[in-house]
């Protein structure tokens, strides 16, 4: 069982206990649970299982819910969670999962209007009993029925990246361990790294005695709840968390179209089957035929090449133009994980980090970094933020701990809110005093799109902002992009020299169209995780993957330089 599915079902007894007037401290105790399960960097399921580790010993889990986490573990089943829902209408956990509604909002429809599933809040949006509780306005009650519409259209939800990785890498491991296996790789849109997730096609290789074993063992993966098809070489399963899989077993010599063609996307796919047309041959999962016989199919290479056309990397196959540069061998050298050499963006606990700064300073030493920067909050963020008194402190830690290490940079920094009326968070003499500063907007998001973007024009004209941070305010998927005239922010981003930086973290913010339209208007980018414990530094191969799609080299990106140069390209330096 994965970490994400382990703090699913703690979030569920959380908002059930919640609705049912639970003791506020016991639902405090599970949202905390949850989250220590999410952050942790290692298999909880696996040092329950081990017996060596004691995860009362994890901050937030107390001995009664490490028991439930070991039920649940051992046995698929959380104990609280089962009592919970059997006292409970079930269709309640169905409302909790509709955009705009919380375990507060639900209790309220529970407990006035009878409503206990996604039909009843349906018939209450009709006879307009919701619009007649107080707080329900037209905005949030449209997201609400947008939210229905939802449940009725969609069998599944589309799964973030990040958690989908989770449930690939175990997946693909389960397998391996069973033995037999040639080749197995992930192919559909997660190889493209699209952001969010419908499904997982894996594709394998192997001995046609083994195939057999290799499709039994798939289906008795432990969080298959459904095995809704199964053949000689192929099965479709459903993960407890409702995400779907597909497995192919395929022969060697087609591997390499198998993965093409599964990876897709529909659009490039249709493309190249024009032009094997238009060479008289014919394009499919098994290969590159002229005629009856196969010309290409063993490798992704081949079938390319025999359409007359350069590799083309999985996360540029959207059609929106890389198949032309293929085509004319001007295909990007596209930027590598192995480039980066710093991240711009973290937290410790000296805001709402979950680490201390000698933890993070480790945890990036060990993950390659030759510099990072800490970017604890200013003080408008509330409940996290730090005072000028208090950065300047943490500045003085910093400089001291500089002078200790070798080969390795702490930049003193800070994520500085741009503010409601426009103004900066932090006072220019103060920003003069940092190494590297990241404007972000937190507050004031429903604004008109004139005033947000009046907002980020401002910060890109202070001398002292080095870069924006997650400039759309999206989180996926829970969050869109505020409104925003993007054509205006990156021109004035490009000709400010002022950097946009693309968020790794479930954000994902810039997306790949935008960072793409960016890069036309000649705007520099960084590369950051937003992490906030040690964990979290691993989601730089994400802001990679968004970079990837947007079609950025590592001349796009600051932070593919060593220090000096990174320093240097500051707009900030030439300031001083």
């Amino acid at each position: 069982m994965q970490n994400a599915e382990i703090a699913r079902l703690l979030t569920d007894v959380a908002d059930l206990l919640e609705i049912s007037a639970g003791n506020p401290f016991k639902v405090r105790a599970y949202r905390n649970a949850a989250r220590t399960v999410a952050d942790h960097p290692d298999p909880i399921a696996e040092l329950v299982s081990g017996g060596e580790f004691d995860i009362t010993e994890l901050p937030g889990i107390g001995g009664g819910i490490a028991k439930e986490i070991t039920a649940l573990v051992e046995t698929g089943t959380l104990p609280q969670r089962q009592q919970l829902v059997a006292t409970l209408p079930p269709g309640l956990l169905d409302l909790l999962r509709i955009s705009g509604l919380g375990p507060k909002r639900v209790k309220l429809f529970h407990e006035q209007l009878k409503v206990n599933s996604v039909a009843d809040l349906k018939d209450a949006l009709e006879k307009g009993l919701i619009a007649s509780l107080p707080g329900f306005g037209p905005k949030l009650l449209e997201k609400i029925r947008e939210g229905v519409a939802d449940t009725a259209t969609t069998a599944q939800k589309r799964m973030v990246l990040h958690e989908a990785e989770q449930y690939a890498r175990a997946i693909v491991e389960y397998l391996k361990a069973g033995g037999g296996i040639d080749e197995i790789d992930v192919a559909g849109s997660f190889r493209r790294r699209k952001e969010t997730i419908g499904d997982l096609d894996i594709v394998v290789t192997c001995a046609p005695a083994k195939a057999a074993a290799v499709i039994q063992r798939f289906g008795k993966f432990s969080e298959v709840t459904q095995v809704a098809a199964q053949g000689d070489t192929r099965a479709t399963v459903r993960l407890s968390s409702g995400l779907q899989v597909d497995l192919r077993v395929v022969e060697p010599s087609c591997f390499g179209a198998a993965m093409q063609y599964f990876t897709g996307s529909q659009a490039h796919n249709i493309e190249l089957r024009k032009i094997a047309q238009a060479k008289k041959l014919k394009l499919n999962e098994y290969g590159v035929f002229r005629g009856s016989k196969c010309i290409a199919g063993r490798t992704e290479q081949d079938v390319y090449a025999a359409l007359g056309l350069d590799w083309i990397p999985p996360e540029l196959r959207e059609n929106r133009g890389e198949i032309a540069l293929a085509k004319a061998h001007e295909l990007p050298q596209l930027v590598t994980l192995e480039e980066i050499r710093g991240d711009l963006q973290m937290h410790t606990d000296a805001s709402d980090g979950k680490a201390t700064l000698a933890e993070m300073i480790e945890a990036a030493r060990k993950l390659g970094h030759a510099y990072i920067a800490i970017t604890d909050h200013s003080p408008r963020t509330s409940m996290a933020g730090q005072t000028p008194a208090e950065i300047r402190a943490q500045w003085k830690a910093i400089d001291r701990l500089n002078q200790e290490m070798r080969g390795f940079r702490v930049l003193k920094s800070v994520e500085m809110d741009i503010l409601e009326n426009g103004k900066l968070d932090l006072p220019d003499d103060l920003l003069a005093e940092a190494d590297y500063v990241v404007a972000t907007i937190h507050y004031g998001l429903k604004q008109s799109e004139r005033q947000l973007t009046d907002r980020l024009l401002a910060a890109i004209e202070s001398r002292w902002v080095d870069a924006i941070g997650h400039p759309t305010g999206r989180i996926v998927p829970e969050r869109p992009s505020y409104p925003l005239d993007f054509d205006v922010v990156a021109k004035a981003a490009a000709n400010a020299k002022c950097l946009l930086e693309i968020n790794g973290s479930e954000r994902l913010d810039l997306p790949d169209t935008l960072a793409a339209a960016a890069k036309g208007h000649g705007v520099r980018f960084v590369l950051s995780t937003d992490a906030h414990n040690t964990r979290e530094l691993g989601f730089m191969k994400f802001a990679v993957a968004v970079a990837r799609r947007a079609g950025l080299t590592g001349a796009d990106i600051i932070n593919t330089r060593p220090l000096p140069d990174f320093l240097k390209g500051l707009r900030r330096s030439r300031n001083r």
